[in-house]
């Protein structure tokens, strides 16, 4: 008996120290997710900032939002309806029953879409006026703003070492937003404004973490599957996209069309955020917080350094500083946090931990 427990044992661990398959294909699966999401994080940016800035006629930013909204409802609409394997009418019916009939529900989507819709546009207006490797730096700033939103409206707890990354990229920010600040002039492309860059970006910051949370907030109320919910944000974000369009562009585009100067760089411009999120959504599932952070480290570094090539960008000692601390504050807060239960203090007696296996593998 025992030379078969000890063969057993030596089985076991062999299993153990040789990796399945399965385990390997979810791990290139999970770094497949971090190429995809490092290059979905860069390209957006860089590709902005390019045909925000290159010469010729540009595009109205406020119909871009508009056909990233209706992208995103049509994507979602296709899974709905991929899940009920094609049937068009219970697909109908099942959104008449989520639309129509339970109206009030979807009316709890106007907020975060209206945020959604405006932060949007934020976007495009700090692109045009940071370069890209200070907005990278600076939309970072939605990290800290997300954790006290979690705070104040979901009273989640933050361990130490995430207070710590917090003020750690505080200073980094501050760094960057005072030395760019003081380069300005260097780097700026006539007709753009860093004041007017930074507030974009500082509103967009905070609108996304409260827009953020609010939507988990809601989600964590209803049994609404997530494409339902972002049909609903969709809805609401096609319709406050065209007011907004309307309102600061609607002449120009009546005169011009919807999709003046929409170049094939602009189209893969309204892909890639149109998709962006179902990308994020993948990793969520096959990849972790650590992966994501890295992902966030590994873009500001490659947008930093395609600036330097693509337009110019000066880089200095404190904008290296500044990143770097970024960079660093990013993969620290990505960290898990440990639970009481691997704190040295509070862990256990080896021998009671022994006694409560040896109980359990006896049926007590």
């Amino acid at each position: 008996m025992a030379a078969a427990e000890e063969s057993s044992n030596a089985q076991r661990i062999e299993e153990t120290a040789t990796p399945t398959p399965k385990s390997t294909v979810n791990d290139r699966l999970k770094y497949s997710c971090l190429v995809v999401l490092v290059i979905q994080n860069a390209s957006v940016i860089l590709c902005i900032r390019y045909v925000r800035t290159v010469p010729g006629d540009r595009f109205f930013t406020t119909s871009a939002v508009v056909a990233v909204e209706v992208l995103k409802l049509l994507t979602c609409l296709l899974l709905l309806l991929f899940q009920r394997r094609g049937n068009v009418k219970e697909l109908a019916l099942h959104l008449y029953d989520s639309l129509i009939i339970h109206y009030m529900d979807t009316m709890k989507m106007a907020i975060p879409s209206l945020i959604y819709t405006l932060q949007n546009n934020l976007q495009y207006v700090a692109i045009s006026n940071l370069p890209a490797a200070t907005f990278q730096v600076l939309y970072q700033f939605k990290i800290l703003t997300t954790a006290l939103f979690s705070v104040l409206m979901l009273k989640k707890s933050l361990g130490r070492l995430q207070w710590v990354s917090l003020l750690i990229l505080f200073m980094g920010i501050g760094i960057v937003q005072v030395t760019q600040e003081g380069s300005a002039g260097r780097d700026q492309v006539p007709g753009q404004s860093y004041l007017v860059g930074l507030v974009a970006v500082v509103i967009s910051c905070i609108s996304s973490g409260f827009a953020g949370v609010y939507f988990e907030r809601i989600l964590k109320g209803t049994s609404a599957s997530i494409w339902l919910r972002n049909i609903q944000l969709g809805l609401f974000g096609t319709l406050l996209g065209l007011g907004a369009m309307m309102s600061k562009d609607g002449p120009a585009i009546a005169q011009k069309g919807f999709f003046f100067a929409y170049t094939p760089l602009v189209w893969s411009v309204i892909l890639n955020q149109a998709f962006g999120g179902l990308l994020v959504a993948m990793v969520v599932k096959y990849a972790d917080n650590i992966l994501k952070g890295f992902a966030a480290s590994i873009s500001i570094i490659i947008s930093t350094v395609a600036s330097i090539h693509m337009f110019g960008f000066h880089l200095d000692l404190y904008f290296t500083l500044g990143a770097g601390l970024v960079i660093v504050a990013v993969f620290l807060y990505s960290q898990p946090r440990s639970s009481p239960s691997t704190d040295p203090g509070m862990a256990k007696p080896p021998e009671a931990a022994t006694t409560k296996i040896g109980s359990k593998e006896k049926g007590c």
